[in-house]
């Protein structure tokens, strides 16, 4: 196994091993799937096209690091690191900005693995911390965050100025 694959034994399988691999290029078509599912579970309208095309010009662009969940064979979850930089601490950062396990594969252990793989990779390219924001009402990501180490901040408030006028949802 090399430094970018990681592999988890799911809880209660016995047997059953969740890989998560970097997403290359020739994973992109089941990768773009997972993203405009992941786009759809935030209220965006299906644009597998858009999805596609998106990811294409992150990782053509090298300014994404995507990881892939495959339990037995099939595309089961991702996640999306950005990297970036700490001013104060003088250091590299990345930002886990998506993270989405398919509906059929949930509560196997696949976003833990994803949080693993993502920590390794951190870890692996020197980064001083992981960070990510989640929805106030997504509890239940939290509780796993917590569990898995994830400290909420507590020193700085995130602020956001929109640039653009929010997507039109279709629904």
């Amino acid at each position: 196994m090399n430094a970018d694959e990681h592999e988890h034994v799911l809880p209660d399988s016995g047997t059953e091993v969740v890989s998560v691999v970097r997403g290359t290029l020739a994973e992109l078509d089941a990768l773009a799937v997972l993203f405009d599912a992941y786009r759809q579970f935030y209220g965006h309208p299906a644009d597998l096209e858009a999805a596609r095309a998106y990811l294409e010009a992150r990782m053509r662009g090298d300014e994404s690091v995507v990881l892939l969940a495959m339990n037995a064979g099939l595309p089961v979850g991702f996640s999306q690191l950005y990297p970036s930089f700490c001013s104060l601490d003088l250091s590299r950062i990345f930002v886990l900005y998506d993270l989405f396990v398919d509906p059929s594969a949930r509560r196997l252990g696949v976003a833990r693995s994803l949080l693993a793989a993502a920590e390794q990779h951190g870890r692996a390219a020197g980064a001083s911390r992981l960070e990510l924001s989640t929805a106030w009402s997504n509890t239940a990501a939290q509780a796993l965050y917590e569990a898995d180490g994830w400290m909420p901040d507590s020193t700085y408030r995130h602020y956001e100025l929109p640039l653009l006028p929010p997507a039109v949802s279709a629904g």
